[in-house]
Formats: C-alpha cells, sequence, structure tokens
C-alpha cells in the first residue's frame, strides 16, 4: 500500500504563536516530526502542509520541497482536520499520484518514536479506518470524572461501584502525535465518525502535545535533561 506522510503546520496558534517554527533546545520543533518522516518514507512522498512562508523556508532548507502553499480557508481555527488532509490528497491525485494509506504527523508531538510508528504501520490493513497513537488516561469516568444531572448536582459520567481507580476499565485519549489513516474512508467521513479504529499505546514522554508555554517548558526539560533520545 502506498503511503504519503503528511506534516500539517499552519502557521497560526492563539496557545503558543509560531511555534512549528520555533527552535526546540536549537532545533525548529517542525524538524523532529521532519526526521522521523525521512525515516519511513524518500522526500517525494513526505508532504508538508503550511500557509507558512517561515516553516516553507525552514523545511526547503533541510533539501525537502514544500509542494503548495496551504489555502488560507484551510488555516484557521475552524478548519477541519479532514478538510486538510483531503486537499492534500487532491493536490497528488492531480498529479497522477494515489495513496492508500495518509501517515498523518502533527509538530506538536515532537517525542514520537521511530519503532512506534513502524509497529502503527504495521498494524494498519485495509478493512480498518485507521491505526491512532493513544496514551491511558489519568481520569475515568467511572471513577473520577463528573457531569452535572438537570439539577445541578455533579454526578459520575459512567455509573459504577468501583472503590479504586485500578479496578476501573482502562480508558484512553487520542495523544495527537500519529494517525494512520485509510484513504478510502477519509474520503468517506470525519475521522470522529470512524467505527474501525484500533489504538496503539504511547508512554508520557512520547504523549507530549505542545499547544501552550508550559507545555513547551515541559519540553524543554525532557530534552535538557536526557529523558527521550531522538527518534529512539
Amino acid at each position: 500500500m502506498k503511503t504519503l506522510v503528511l506534516i500539517t503546520a499552519r502557521g497560526g496558534s492563539k496557545g503558543l504563536p509560531g511555534k512549528n517554527a520555533k527552535p526546540l533546545m536549537g532545533q525548529p520543533l517542525i524538524l523532529f516530526s521532519l526526521q522521523i518522516a525521512r525515516l519511513i518514507a524518500t522526500d517525494e512522498n513526505i508532504c508538508v502542509s503550511t500557509d507558512s512562508n517561515e516553516i516553507i523556508a525552514v523545511v526547503e532548507s533541510e533539501g525537502l520541497n514544500v509542494p503548495f502553499v496551504r489555502p488560507a480557508i484551510l488555516a484557521t481555527d475552524t478548519a477541519s482536520s479532514r478538510d486538510v488532509i483531503i486537499h492534500a490528497i487532491e493536490f497528488y491525485r492531480s498529479k497522477g499520484i494515489e495513496y492508500d494509506i495518509v501517515l498523518l504527523l502533527q509538530p506538536t508531538s515532537p517525542f514520537r518514536k521511530l519503532e512506534d510508528v513502524q509497529n502503527m504501520l504495521m498494524l494498519f490493513n485495509s478493512n480498518l479506518d485507521m491505526v491512532v497513537s493513544v496514551k491511558e488516561s489519568e481520569k475515568n469516568p467511572y471513577y473520577s470524572l463528573f457531569e452535572e444531572n438537570k439539577n445541578g448536582f455533579l454526578k459520575l459520567s459512567k455509573q459504577a461501584n468501583f472503590n479504586r481507580r485500578q479496578d476501573c476499565p482502562k480508558v484512553y485519549e487520542y495523544n495527537g502525535s500519529t494517525y494512520v489513516i485509510n484513504v478510502k474512508s477519509i474520503l468517506q467521513q470525519e475521522i470522529g465518525e470512524f467505527d474501525k479504529v484500533i489504538k496503539y499505546v504511547m508512554d508520557e514522554i512520547c504523549s507530549v502535545d505542545i499547544d501552550t508555554p508550559l507545555d513547551w517548558l515541559w519540553a524543554e526539560t525532557i530534552i535538557d535533561k536526557k529523558l527521550w533520545e531522538n527518534g529512539k
């Protein structure tokens, strides 16, 4: 199956402006994802989708051609990931290139491991909609997550009689790092509507998702304290 490695990196960000091109301990954030992409695929099968001239300059300084500038309408806070993915798929289709899989790498997750990405690709098959990276959630709807009822009182999101969190069913949350997506599926429906999704569990460090200045400080600490080795 032919795979497009897609790195989506818009220029705007409310939480941390310009983060995708901002140096993290000396290296622009987006390059962490590009390095992994190049261990997975050849350059002609790697696409950086961005609206930012600064990001384009960073990427092309590393020798990777950015094939298009993402339209402004797809770089707003309201633009969906699906629209951005389909835009890339259709661009390559217009060049006569058809892909079966999109491997989506979000640049705000710099600590993914090559082994994890390879394992996710091996888990994928054409009967699936997606393989997605997750982390085990610290909060659990059977134990520590609550909703207001019609009277305004807090009740467990999922009613249960567990006395210890360890006894509750495990729950997971998307960590935002890596998505292996069936092209046929994304062309038909939103990611949130997929029925055939399987998880790949990553650890806490690999699941770091940089969205705020505090996240950035944590990422710098991880590198400074050598809690992560590049791509390993």
